[in-house]
């Protein structure tokens, strides 16, 4: 059964993908998006563990998979990896930093895009993985990084509210 915190983490996640795939389309930069759905990946593996990271990823990679008409799994299995491994790691890291958070957004996109692009190539051999990796990736990564602090910043006022209702 969802609690309302439930349902607040539920709506933020789609409303960051719905983002993604639609208004930041408009802030793009050589075609470049930042990834929200990631940074509230990062987010959440860093406040509340790897357990709401994997669900976030989950949920808001399968509306990045259909918005990105991608095989369905694909954006999933990519942030959910990456949900994990960092909800892990934050429990050894001094998190309160905020370059530290920066450097986790930025670490965290390269790890989902270099997964993502060798997930692409095995099913698409035709493509040029070191090209999309070098003009793609790192731009992505570091525009993702970029958007870190605000998104933080967003995500902590609004936490008081969603823990209120045992998130």
């Amino acid at each position: 059964m969802m609690t309302g915190g439930n349902i607040r983490w539920a709506f933020f996640v789609v409303l960051a993908a719905l983002l993604e795939a639609t208004w930041m389309r408009g802030l793009s930069v050589q075609g470049v998006v930042p990834d929200l759905v990631l940074v509230l990946v990062v987010y959440f593996a860093i406040v509340e563990g790897e357990e709401r990271a994997m669900f976030t990823g989950l949920l808001g990679g399968m509306f990045q998979d259909v918005a990105a008409n991608t095989p369905l799994g694909q954006h999933v299995l990519c942030l959910v990896i990456v949900g994990f491994v960092l909800g892990r790691m934050s429990q050894r890291l001094v998190t309160d930093n905020p370059y530290i958070k920066v450097a986790a957004v930025f670490l965290a996109s390269l790890v989902h895009g270099i997964l993502f692009i060798t997930i692409d190539y095995v099913q698409k051999v035709d493509i040029d993985a070191v090209y999309t990796m070098s003009f793609s990736l790192l731009p992505k990564a570091f525009y993702t990084a970029v958007t870190t602090p605000v998104i933080f910043f967003v995500m902590g006022r609004l936490r008081p509210r969603l823990v209120r209702n045992h998130l």
